[in-house]
């Protein structure tokens, strides 16, 4: 599974929708709108590091858990 498909899956497993994920990374500070989370998770649209950060403390997930998986990528 990969980076993207897991952030969906942590998104879907705290029950948050786009907008309110979105919601909760403009009170950190970071704006990325729910289109822009969209295409994020079809792999469409590049994340800046500070980007991930705010979605790890928005999901209360760490940098493994988002990156859990990813080994395999490079075998």
């Amino acid at each position: 599974m990969r980076k993207i498909k897991i952030l969906k899956k942590y998104r879907l497993l705290r029950n948050l929708s786009l907008r309110e994920l979105s919601a909760k990374l403009e009170l950190l500070g970071i704006t990325l709108f729910h289109s822009d989370i969209y295409e994020i998770e079809r792999q469409n649209k590049s994340i800046k590091d500070f980007e991930i950060k705010a979605i790890c403390l928005a999901l209360n997930i760490s940098f493994d858990d988002l990156y859990s998986n990813t080994n395999n990528m490079f075998q």
